[in-house]
This record gives structure tokens, C-alpha cells and sequence, in this order.
């Protein structure tokens, strides 16, 4: 009976042992086999492992590509101008052996160290590279190759820790606070500039167009006048060869109607007062069909001899004023034109 228990015992010691003595790695980890802090055997590969119980450990860490997000730094570009550069990279546990021997401790750990010592590695290495070239360059499309710079000028000093970087990238890139006011100004500025060319140039061009639409006006009316002056022309030497044609023809009735027009023009009532004789040839057309002349009809006293004087006539028809050569007494008379088709009516007013 004690026999069996010794077997049952010696069973178990022997099962405990052969578990304890087997470890299986994930095909997200490595793995390395400590022996007394040293390492006896590196696991890299998926599956079973063995080691010998009680004497050698099994750590364990991460096979998978690790983020790092680096806190905000300052840099200074080529041309003086200050940033707050926000970056991140992405890395992975490369050799193990090393990895171990760098932080000295394995899991969560070892990576808090790895990340602490990547940022600064990191850090190092963005601002000698953004310090290299202007912060134009940093903002612009050029920001690829810049952090490519970064990545490939980081790989040597992370694989001393056991590291691959794979890629780093900046996030953001800002100005300091103290910085923005003055950079919103000079950004506002520049607008203003620039807004104020475009409305210079466009007041330019609309002078031109003015002024060229102006030279077109000019022109036009220039024509218009000349082209304007010409059929005056023609049409005023049309009408003297109609006028030359009628007189030729009938001489008499030219002289009638060329009396009518002078007597439509000047007997009006904004016309100015005309002082003339009676026996005028201006009134042959206005003297009566017994062939009396207007000074003729004339009413008035007369002492001796024939009266005379002169005949004021106002286009408005007011009363007109003459003298006699006897006496300085006046007298008022209406002559009145006969009545026909062509003849117009003037007061005339003796002395």
C-alpha cells in the first residue's frame, strides 16, 4: 500500500515536471529562456518550447509593430521661426536577445523603458532635422521626405536597443501661443497686400477700358458730326437749286414767299424792336390792294405839309413810338395789314 503511494507520488512529480518543463509561444511573441539571468535559448518562432523546471525562466514580449506617441517639442527651423512639433512612431522588437540586454526587464516594462529611451532618440533626431531647413519646407509637401530623414537617421542608434523603427510621423506642427497673435497680424497684413494689388490692377484696367471707350465715343460722335454735316450740306444745296429753279420760273411769287418767311421770323413776340420807315420795301406786301403804302394809312394831326416820321415795330405787337418834323404832339394809329391767305397783322404806333 505504501508502495503504491510512493508510485502515485513519484507519477505526479514527474507530470508536474514535464509541464512545468514545457511553454508555448504565441505567434504574436518571442520568447527568450533565461538561465540565472542569462539567456540559454531565443524562441522567435510559434509553438512548444521546453526548458528545464526550476532552473531556467521563460520571458515573453511582443512580436507586433508598437506605437509610440512622443509628447510636443519645440523646434527651431533654418529660419528662425519656432514650432510645436507633435510626432509619433511606429517600431518593432527586432532582436530580442539585445531588446533584453538594453532594458534589463521584460513585458510591460521593458517596453515603458524601450519607449523612454526611442522618444528620445527621436526627438534627437527631429530637431536636428527639421533644424536644417526653413519652416516653409516643414509645412509644405516636402514634410515626406523630411520624416523620412527622421526614420532613416533613427534606425542605427534603435537597433542598438534591438529596435526597427518602421515610420514616423508628424502629427501636427504648430506655432508657439506667444507667436500666433503676431503671426495672424503679419498673415492678415500680406492679404490686405495682396487684395490691394488686385484692386490696383483692376482700377488700372478700368481706366483703360474707359479711356478706350471714351477715344470710341469721341470718335463715333466725330463721325456722326461730319457724316451729319455732309447731308446738311447736300440737303442746303438741294434746297437753293429747288429755290434757284422756283425763281427762275416765276419771279414774282419767290419774292412773295421769300416776304412771308422774313415776316414770320421777324414779327414775333420774343423778337427785338425794329425802328424803320414807313415806305420800308420790308412792308410792300403789307400796303393795302388800292396800292397805298402803311405810312400812307397812317392816321394822325398834321399842321402843314406831309406828315413824316418813323415806324417802331414790335414783333409782340406792343405800341410803338415815332415824331413828327412840325411838332412833338403824339398821336396813336393801328395800321392794319390786309387780309389774305399769307399776310400777318402788325400794330404800328406814330408820332
Amino acid at each position: 500500500m505504501n508502495r503504491l503511494i510512493y508510485i502515485a507520488i513519484a507519477v505526479g512529480v514527474i507530470i508536474i515536471g514535464l509541464l512545468s518543463s514545457i511553454f508555448v509561444v504565441d505567434e504574436r511573441e518571442k520568447a527568450l529562456v533565461l538561465q540565472f539571468g542569462r539567456v540559454a535559448q531565443v524562441k522567435e518562432d510559434p509553438g512548444l518550447g521546453f526548458k528545464i523546471p526550476l532552473v531556467q525562466d521563460v520571458v515573453y514580449y511582443d512580436d507586433r509593430i508598437i506605437s509610440i506617441d512622443m509628447n510636443a517639442f519645440e523646434v527651431t527651423p533654418l529660419d528662425d521661426r519656432r514650432l510645436i512639433v507633435d510626432a509619433f512612431a511606429r517600431y518593432r522588437i527586432d532582436n530580442v536577445e539585445r531588446f533584453r540586454q538594453a532594458t534589463g526587464a521584460g513585458g510591460t516594462q521593458a517596453l515603458a523603458v524601450a519607449n523612454t529611451r526611442l522618444e528620445s532618440i527621436l526627438s534627437a533626431e527631429t530637431r536636428e532635422v527639421l533644424g536644417s531647413v526653413p519652416s516653409n519646407d516643414i509645412l509644405s509637401e516636402d514634410r515626406d521626405a523630411l520624416m523620412l530623414r527622421i526614420r532613416n537617421a533613427a534606425i542605427p542608434e534603435a537597433a542598438e536597443l534591438g529596435l526597427t523603427v518602421i515610420d514616423v510621423r508628424l502629427k501636427r506642427t504648430d506655432l508657439p501661443p506667444q507667436n500666433l497673435e503676431a503671426t495672424f497680424r503679419r498673415m492678415v497684413a500680406e492679404r490686405e497686400r495682396e487684395a490691394e494689388d488686385e484692386r490696383a490692377r483692376g482700377r488700372e484696367a478700368a481706366q483703360r477700358v474707359r479711356a478706350l471707350a471714351d477715344r470710341t465715343v469721341v470718335e463715333l460722335e466725330s463721325d456722326a458730326e461730319r457724316q451729319a454735316r455732309i447731308i446738311e450740306g447736300e440737303a442746303d444745296a438741294r434746297r437753293n437749286a429747288i429755290f434757284a429753279e422756283a425763281f427762275n420760273e416765276d419771279t414774282e411769287f419767290f419774292e412773295f414767299y421769300r416776304s412771308l418767311e422774313a415776316y414770320r421770323e421777324a414779327l414775333q413776340s420774343d423778337n427785338t424792336r425794329m425802328v424803320m420807315s414807313p415806305d420800308h420795301e420790308f412792308f410792300d406786301y403789307l400796303r393795302s390792294p388800292s396800292g397805298r403804302s402803311a405810312s400812307a394809312m397812317i392816321s394822325g394831326p398834321a399842321d402843314d405839309g406831309e406828315a413824316s416820321g418813323t415806324v417802331v415795330i414790335d414783333g409782340d405787337g406792343a405800341d410803338t413810338e415815332g415824331t413828327t418834323a412840325d411838332d412833338e404832339d403824339s398821336a396813336d394809329a393801328d395800321v392794319t395789314a390786309p387780309e389774305d391767305d399769307t399776310a400777318e397783322t402788325a400794330d404800328i404806333e406814330t408820332n
